[in-house]
């Protein structure tokens, strides 16, 4: 099934945390044309990405790929700039050194995540541990990131950060949209906010 993603702009390449998310000002935000901003990667109003099962097949503008591809797609037309997400790097904090509660417990434990002193109050199994990494991935993936730093220790942790389909990386390095690549990114509107995120050709989370 072949999906195409029309967005108001793509973001190339991202390399640092400053530009992990739409550049302000650029293509999103009124400006016209590609973009280039220190550490980050061209920004190319009026293009689109083609995705094939879990590979990227084109990137490119928008009217070109739809005249090449559009018979035989599924469009998805978001307003915002489509980059290859955020990274974060400090994964293995997130989800091991803090407890993501249960909405159903948010009336003893609220619903913010909980270290220190209230995390080891807790009676953390690994099957709670596991139930909290789950709901701590899906914060990351509704915020765009599409990357994380481990290494992670805990059996139910590693678990699900690997069925999550997020990238474990050893560090930031540059991340690119490219065809042929892992089908991987996010669409943010012009304030920062993530509208969705892809990983591996799926739709992970869509902004309602």
């Amino acid at each position: 099934m072949l999906t195409i993603h029309r967005v108001r702009a793509v973001r190339l390449v991202v390399d640092d945390p400053e530009h992990d998310g739409p550049v302000p000002g650029g293509p999103e935000g009124g400006g016209e044309g590609a973009r280039r901003e220190p550490g980050g990667g061209p920004e190319e109003a009026g293009y689109a990405v083609v995705v094939d099962g879990g590979r990227i097949a084109a990137v490119g503008p928008y009217d070109a790929l739809f005249a090449e591809f559009g018979a035989r797609a599924r469009v998805r037309e978001w307003d915002g700039v489509l980059t290859p997400g955020r990274y974060e790097p400090d994964g293995a904090a997130l989800l091991e050194a803090a407890y993501h509660p249960d909405p159903r417990e948010a009336d003893a434990l609220g619903s913010e995540p909980l270290t220190g002193e209230a995390l080891a109050a807790l009676d953390m199994t690994e099957t709670r541990w596991g139930g909290s990494a789950r709901r701590g991935l899906q914060r990351l993936m509704a915020g765009g990131t599409t990357a994380l730093t481990g290494p992670f220790h805990r059996p139910a942790v590693r678990t699900a950060v690997s069925r999550s389909g997020l990238q474990e990386q050893a560090g930031r390095v540059p991340r690119t949209l490219a065809a042929g690549g892992a089908a991987h990114f996010a669409v943010f509107a012009g304030d920062g906010s993530c509208l969705a995120t892809v990983l591996h050709g799926r739709l992970v989370f869509r902004r309602r």
